[in-house]
């Protein structure tokens, strides 16, 4: 393969750039698929060229609730960094697309071999646990409306685009929150101009005003993201 569009593999050396790519595989992100299942070790891991995923926990018998995005700024799987150990959530996929994917344990001898690979693969993983504390606090304190904004900008931003498919129920799964709770936030957004929202396709049409109703959070978000990869 080429090129690589993943943000991550683009940070690697040249040499270990071709290197690694030569492991990898495409693969692609149908809507709604499994990358990865809760209790269970990850086969693979994922470098998103397109598309998006969601990390999901649940807790006894909850429907679930999302505390991560991936898309190609980032990788399902930097966890394999610390060992083989099952995955606390599931990895669905958002928005459909492609990845590259490596077996997990090829990607861990690539990880002993490789400090600059590594150093990549740390730094994905320290964004996410900021990520997911910042989740977890956003859920406790922030209402839905400025919580949905967010998600919404965390997904444009992922989809690339203004349009994408998603429905009430699903924003309700990520958000941890009763539908008609999201029905109001959302219908809100559209009364203002901000959102369209037909059948299940989304377009965001204001993204200046859908910023200004996001929580802090999402500049937070974006803050740490940018300080702690940083250029290279």
């Amino acid at each position: 393969m080429a090129h690589a569009h993943n943000l991550l593999i683009q940070r690697l050396p040249l040499a270990e750039r071709t290197r690694f790519l030569a492991l990898c595989e495409p693969f692609e992100l149908t809507l709604s698929s499994e990358l990865s299942t809760r209790g269970k070790p990850l086969s693979h891991a994922h470098f998103p060229l397109t598309g998006f995923v969601s990390l999901v926990v649940e807790v006894d018998s909850s429907p679930g609730l999302e505390v991560g995005m991936v898309g190609r700024e980032s990788m399902i799987g930097s966890e394999l960094l610390l060992g083989m150990a099952p995955t606390p959530w599931r990895a669905l996929v958002q928005g459909e697309g492609t990845s590259l994917r490596i077996d997990a344990q090829a990607l861990r001898d690539q990880i002993d071999r490789s400090p600059a690979l590594r150093e990549v693969i740390q730094t994905s993983l320290l964004v996410r646990l900021h990520q997911q504390a910042r989740a977890s606090a956003c859920e406790r304190f922030h209402m839905i409306g400025p919580r949905l904004a967010r998600w919404l900008l965390m997904s444009q931003d992922r989809a690339k685009t203004d349009t994408f498919h998603v429905t009430h129920e699903f924003m309700a799964l990520m958000l941890g929150v009763r539908r008609v709770g999201v029905t109001v936030a959302a219908g809100a957004f559209q009364q203002s101009g901000i959102i369209r929202y037909h059948r299940g396709e989304l377009t965001v049409l204001d993204r200046a005003a859908l910023e200004t109703k996001a929580c802090s959070c999402y500049a937070v978000d974006k803050q740490n993201h940018a300080q702690l990869t940083g250029p290279r």
